[in-house]
């Protein structure tokens, strides 16, 4: 009769009833709905239209003058404040009339500056002609024969020419031409390509993105020489006016996934864009759940191969982390490398990242359910090792657990935001110290010390560094669970977590598939990775275009 007033026996007949019928029920409501495939995010499509109040007031666009002055005054007024936006002056004798160039040091390449602006220009200073030639007709041998810069063009809006100065190009004005001459010439100070320190791998290319939006395409040209590959370039933020350029095969790309991803891109009103991760969060399905739906990543060879995969990446200007869409969680689990090694040990490696996953999410709970509730499932000699280490321990599992846990996500977290060689000391020595003195202390037991110890390095064996973060903050919730219902707890705050995984879509992809919807021709790609031989076609759920990637042998 005791047992019976337990909550976990109810909740377990509970669970045991319902859940059933709540499984059925939901994956009959999801195949209802399989056919709309692009949701917009609830988010995002609550707002169809720009809100007024926030929307500037929009002035007509202001044309170039023929005046030189005028143009200089506006430019002055708009950027000129600031000491490092340079103004040069030059009297040009075969229009007889005065040019300037303005250009902000720093931002602009000094050697495309003088071999292909200054040189040409100081050129047609000293040259003299019978036959003065009148301003349109000087744009165009400026345009056409006198600088040699690769990219030159004639822009009639001086707010147009503000925005190519602040991008690093050169704006040229003169007098009596109504037009401004923009130089590309942006360059200066950027760091050099670099081997990704957040996804090392053993075998594979070294090279890692930067924060220079032309220097990653490039990357992404050497790998992919298709004719089909395709660029289309956004300017995002109403100050910022950050670039960003979205990646997609033609061809082998669903066109609807595409044409998703660019709605939601334009749907974006904001002020500021200053990283990756702010267009991750404003594209994203749902934004209250724990897992990524956007996966990002410095490594050019994984954008190349979820570009073949019929992916879309996105590359913005001054970071160095891509976005690749859709995502799903076993893509989390994967890394490059996996298809660098032999199929053998590159699904060993797989399988242990899955256990490592396990392990992190959920052995403090089940330490905490058996050491509360459910004594009887350990081993006597196993029980009896484990109350001597609990002698004198003033508190129960729960907190036991959650100080230690609490404690090693402050070392990791100082570890991360320390200089290399003092975090690395900090991480190792912090925890040693923190606890060996723990133990000696009674605070904690030594089990206790075990049990964290393996899940933080469980936690670390995930491919990227983002991925394991929707891990470790389940595992408090576990725990939780745990502590309060045992080993009902932990089952029943699992089910949540997979019926939370099975609604979650990412871009219109079902989040857990190949596993549900059950998609038996990509297991073959999932927690074992078969040879390559094998490997014949696409993943399924990203419903490309160009199904097969080679042709079957003995097809």
């Amino acid at each position: 009769m005791r047992n019976i007033l337990k909550p976990e026996i109810w909740v377990g007949a509970v669970v045991s009833f319902a859940f059933p019928f709540g499984i059925s029920r939901l994956f009959r409501k999801l195949q209802a709905e399989g056919g709309d495939r692009f949701r917009p995010s609830r988010r995002v499509g609550r707002r169809k239209s720009i809100d007024k109040a926030r929307e500037p007031a929009r002035k007509a666009a202001v044309p170039v003058a023929e005046r030189l002055e005028i143009n200089i005054r506006a430019m002055r007024e708009a950027i000129g404040h600031s000491p490092d936006v340079m103004f040069r002056d030059f009297a040009i004798r075969r229009t007889d009339s005065r040019a300037v160039i303005v250009y902000i040091d720093g931002l602009i390449d000094s050697n495309a500056l003088v071999e292909q602006v200054m040189k040409p220009l100081m050129r047609e200073v000293d040259r003299t002609s019978e036959v003065p030639l009148d301003p349109e007709a000087w744009k165009d041998e400026l345009t056409n024969s006198v600088l040699p810069a690769a990219d030159v063009k004639a822009v009639a809006c001086l707010e147009a020419c503000v925005h190519e100065v602040l991008s690093g190009n050169i704006a040229l004005f003169a007098e009596g031409m109504a037009e401004a001459v923009i130089v590309g010439a942006s360059g200066g100070e950027s760091r050099s390509v670099e081997e990704p320190l957040s996804e090392a791998v053993v075998r594979g290319p070294k090279d890692g993105f930067v924060e220079s939006l032309r220097s990653n395409t490039t990357l992404l040209r050497r790998r992919i020489k298709d004719p089909g590959f395709t660029t289309v370039g956004f300017t995002l933020g109403r100050r910022s006016r950050t670039k960003l350029s979205l990646f997609y095969i033609k061809g082998l790309t669903n066109p609807d996934l595409v044409e998703e991803v660019e709605s939601r891109l334009r749907r974006i009103d904001i002020d500021d864009i200053l990283e990756s991760g702010y267009v991750e969060q404003l594209i994203e399905d749902r934004y209250l759940s724990p897992f990524p739906q956007v996966q990002n990543t410095e490594r050019p060879d994984r954008v190349a191969g979820a570009l073949m995969e019929g992916r879309v990446a996105l590359l913005m200007e001054g970071t160095p982390m891509a976005l690749l869409v859709p995502v799903t969680f076993p893509m989390l689990m994967t890394s490059p490398e996996d298809y660098y090694e032999r199929w053998l040990p590159a699904s060993l490696i797989r399988i242990l990242r899955y256990g490592a996953a396990f392990l992190a999410l959920f052995l403090p709970a089940i330490y905490i359910a058996l050491i509360s509730y459910n004594h009887g499932l350990i081993p006597t000699k196993l029980v009896i090792s484990i109350a001597a280490g609990r002698e004198g321990v003033p508190f129960p599992s729960i907190v036991e657990a959650l100080i230690m846990e609490v404690t090693l996500e402050i070392l990791r977290e100082a570890g991360l935001r320390l200089p290399k060689p003092i975090g690395q000391a900090v991480g190792i020595v912090g925890g040693l110290v923190i606890g060996q003195a723990a133990v000696q202390a009674a605070i904690v037991s030594p089990i206790m010390v075990i049990v964290v110890a393996l899940t933080a390095i469980s936690s670390f064996a995930f491919p990227q560094y983002g991925a394991g973060i929707a891990i470790r903050m389940l595992r408090f919730a576990m725990m939780l669970a745990a502590a309060v219902f045992g080993l009902f707890g932990i089952i029943m705050f699992f089910i949540l977590i997979l019926v939370h995984l099975v609604r979650l879509k990412s871009f219109g992809t079902d989040y857990l598939s190949p596993f549900a919807p059950m998609r038996p021709g990509d297991w073959r790609d999932l927690v074992v990775r078969l040879p390559l031989q094998v490997l014949t076609g696409r993943p399924e759920s990203n419903e490309t275009e160009d199904r097969i990637r080679q042709p079957p042998e003995g097809g």
